[in-house]
């Protein structure tokens, strides 16, 4: 607007390196805005229990600093008992469900995408590779329990008495059959994407090159499929060790398991006055789920580079 023959001055927007550190620093402090419910949820939620076990783990019942907690856990022997326990059941059902989970995947992705199969297993494989709790629990006691329908069924129509034989469900290995119902399933979710990133190149040139069906199992698909597997062979491992409301709900401690035996140590129900005892029990628990996720992402890392 032009006042007394002059022209007012234009105002207009910085340009040049200031203008963009300014813009860029709007978009930092917008991101972190947007962040920083998820941050608040892990502090309270993780981090904050994380820090009270720690805490309780390297401190006596006067606040003072001890490590006498982490050497009760040698000291009395269901401590080593529960860990061998957990320790020996997340092997062998890690591994049944990664072998079972990897066949089944490798089967379904056999068929056409369009084919209904598929997309059910895919499906239920979400859906069951969760469940767990009391619900199943009550699953596996009605039909494997001492009066289930599988349990008569092999005893009246087969004359098979399964607990006659040393079978139970309340045992460590009824344990391990649950927790296969979950592991399998979460192994085809895992693997799923692997095995979709074979490429039908890769059989066809084995094939012109003469090469026969155990050639490309071998050469090819093994050695490209083995780093996921053995990844994915981890996380199931750390998934049932750490599962605690099925075993609990199952065997209600009966079967020593490191879950199952820090809730009766925090609740008194071992020793009367070893919380920190089960606190350290905790810690104990956090550092093999540590050993395993380094793992994991070292098998990882390797797998990207001999990708590439």
């Amino acid at each position: 607007m032009a006042t007394g023959g002059t022209t007012a001055p234009q105002l207009t927007a910085p340009t040049g390196p200031v203008a963009r550190k300014r813009r860029g620093a709007g978009r930092l402090r917008g991101d972190w805005l947007g962040v920083a419910p998820f941050f608040a949820y892990v502090l309270v939620f993780l981090g904050l229990p994380l820090y009270m076990v720690l805490h309780g783990a390297f401190t006596n019942a006067n606040g003072g600093l001890t490590f006498s907690n982490f050497s009760a856990t040698f000291k009395y022997a269901q401590y080593p008992a529960a860990f061998r326990s957990s320790l020996i059941l997340s092997a062998w059902t890690a591994l049944i469900g990664a072998v079972f989970g990897t066949w089944f995947a490798a089967a379904v992705l056999t068929t056409s995408p369009r084919n209904p199969l598929r997309r059910v297993v895919t499906s239920a494989s979400g859906v069951l590779a969760y469940f767990g709790g009391v619900p199943l629990a009550f699953l596996f006691i009605a039909s494997l329990g001492t009066f289930g329908m599988v349990t008569l069924f092999f005893k009246n129509q087969l004359g098979i008495d399964l607990y006659a034989h040393g079978f139970t469900i309340t045992s460590l290995f009824g344990i391990g059959l649950t927790y296969c119902y979950f592991q399998v399933p979460l192994m085809v979710i895992l693997m799923t994407p692997a095995l979709e990133g074979l490429q039908p190149q890769w059989r066809e040139a084995v094939e012109s090159l003469g090469g026969s069906q155990w050639s490309y199992l071998r050469h090819v698909a093994i050695p490209v499929l083995t780093p996921a597997f053995l990844a994915n062979l981890l996380v199931l491992f750390g998934n049932s060790f750490a599962a605690y409301a099925t075993a609990l709900a199952l065997v209600n401690g009966t079967v020593p398991l490191v879950p199952s035996l820090i809730q009766a140590t925090l609740n008194g129900n071992v020793l009367v006055g070893q919380t920190n005892v089960g606190l350290a029990l905790g810690v104990e628990m956090i550092a093999v789920i540590m050993v395993v996720m380094i793992l994991y992402g070292f098998i990882q890392v390797r797998a990207r580079r001999w990708q590439r």
